[in-house]
């Protein structure tokens, strides 16, 4: 008699995030349209979720949502110049959305909870000027400072707070003198919060007027936004901006908030841009891993390697978050203020960019997020075209498609490393990817004795030539000199759809 099979559960999908924007986006109003056209063929090449731009209104139609006025405005009311933001209306962001979720793409909405910009009017506080430690430089004296919000275009819909100096911590810019400097503002009870990231003493504030999260006004509308957010615009998770400068202990208590009213299950990620592992690691226990966060130790460490003469391949992930943490890392390559001529640029050669993305998409660790400006090109006075030579998409589509099963790492020679992924019983392709960043090279790796026989080809086209896998299950695995290779059976499920993915979502030149 046949022992009764066993069940065999589906393997679950790679999922990949997308960072839809890029600092140089034009400012026409027309990006919800342009990403509502694009998300079919993104879903197609392997995309899950996007992480949408600061749809919030801000002080101006030209700025990219760091500016921040009204929470509750998301291109709906004319205010600060118009009624669209520089993304569009909030019908436009609504049918964007929409559009996404009818073809299986979440949405992560960028929140920006720390400041508030372009003031209605001025207000007067007292104050103490610091410095960029938060050492005091004067003795208390009044300021008129840019922080009175009517939101005169919004009226009391939606919330009827208006702000004013007492819902702020401090401030930047003394309307009297007009002299720009970081004021702390007094108060009873009032001063930075203790829960913040201790990078430089204490790195409460960032820019503009910094909201007070001690205040019960500020936390009850920022935790009532929460809710009315998710009635007007259906997410799947929320990137909080900037954490490391505002309450932990608020956050936390939001989180809980929106986990009792709305339901737990929101995917939650947040820029804690730091180069100190242990920071992070403590930032994620704090909040008890329901948190992720970027992993900006990756970054650096990509902008060294590919900036370094034979660099050592096999410490690409020392130091790393995806190394420590690999459930709470959002691994990324790029972001809108690591692109070229921004505040935190990090220079990745262009060489280095294909072995980057290969190191994200192609391994099992950490939840990749890819960056619109590799693959959309980045616009502005220093337009860049989509990196990788136009291969990130099929560099996504692999991951869907291929990187499923045990991983096999051949980090043993500093200047080639590879891996394999051996496939599962219904996700069986599998793949094996090899990197040099000096001259030719080739490793033996195994990808299991399934794929004997099987002739694999490289998907991106970088390496020319056939590898036959023996009765054993090992092949021979090559690449060119400073390149990668990701070989693939040449029948596998997919190859058709490589190479066909449209990059010009701003028409044609």
């Amino acid at each position: 008699m046949e022992p009764p099979s066993v069940s065999r559960q589906p393997t679950p999908a790679n999922y990949t995030m997308f960072q839809a924007f890029e600092w140089y986006i034009p400012a026409d109003q027309k990006h919800w349209i342009r990403l509502r056209e694009a998300v079919a063929g993104l879903k197609v090449t392997g995309i899950d979720n996007l992480w949408i731009p600061r749809a919030c209104k801000g002080s101006s139609q030209q700025g990219n949502g760091y500016d921040i006025y009204d929470l509750y405005d998301l291109g709906e009311f004319d205010q600060k110049g118009g009624v669209s933001t520089k993304w569009g209306t909030k019908e436009d962001l609504v049918r964007m959305v929409q559009e996404a979720q009818d073809v299986g793409i979440g949405v992560y909405f960028d929140a920006v909870l720390n400041q508030k910009a372009g003031a209605d009017r001025t207000e007067q506080c007292r104050v103490i000027e610091v410095d960029p430690n938060g050492g005091a430089l004067t003795d208390p004296y009044p300021i008129d400072g840019w922080l009175g919000f009517d939101f005169p275009g919004r009226g009391e819909r939606y919330s009827s707070l208006t702000y004013h100096w007492y819902h702020f911590s401090g401030t930047d810019y003394n309307n009297a003198n007009g002299k720009t400097a970081i004021y702390r503002i007094l108060g009873d009870g009032k001063d930075w919060s203790k829960f913040v990231d201790r990078e430089k003493g204490n790195y409460n504030y960032l820019m503009f007027a910094d909201l007070d999260y001690t205040h019960p006004e500020v936390e009850a509308d920022v935790k009532a936004w929460g809710e009315w957010l998710h009635g007007q615009v259906p997410m799947n998770g929320i990137r909080f901006d900037a954490i490391k400068h505002y309450s932990e202990e608020f956050l936390r208590s939001l989180v809980e908030h929106l986990d009792d009213k709305i339901g737990p299950g929101w995917f939650l990620v947040g820029e804690f841009w730091q180069d100190s592992l242990d920071a992070m690691r403590t930032y994620i226990r704090n909040m008890q891993h329901k948190f992720s966060l970027f992993d900006a130790p990756l970054v650096y460490n990509f902008s060294s390697i590919s900036n370094t003469e034979n660099a050592d391949l096999t410490k690409v992930f020392e130091g790393t978050l995806v190394g420590a943490e690999p459930v709470n890392a959002v691994t990324l390559v790029m972001n809108h203020d690591t692109q070229p001529y921004q505040a935190l640029a990090a220079d990745i050669q262009p060489f280095f960019k294909p072995f980057a993305y290969c190191l994200i998409l192609l391994r099992s660790e950490g939840y990749p997020c890819v960056f619109y400006g590799d693959v959309y090109g980045i616009q502005g006075d220093h337009p860049l075209p989509p990196s990788c030579g136009g291969k990130v998409p099929d560099l996504c589509l692999a991951r869907k498609l291929y990187a499923y099963g045990e991983q096999l790492d051949y980090f043993d020679f500093p200047q080639c490393i590879g891996w394999t992924r051996v496939g599962t019983w219904d996700r069986p392709s599998g793949l094996a990817c090899i990197m040099s960043n000096a001259g030719p090279n080739e490793k033996w790796m195994y990808v299991g004795q399934e794929h004997r026989g099987e002739i694999w080809t490289d998907m991106l086209g970088w390496k020319q030539g056939q590898v036959i896998i023996n009765d054993d299950g090992w092949a021979c695995f090559s690449c060119a000199a400073v390149s990668v290779a990701v070989w693939v059976n040449q029948s596998a499920e997919g190859r058709d759809q490589l190479g066909i993915f449209n990059t010009e979502i701003y028409g044609p030149a």
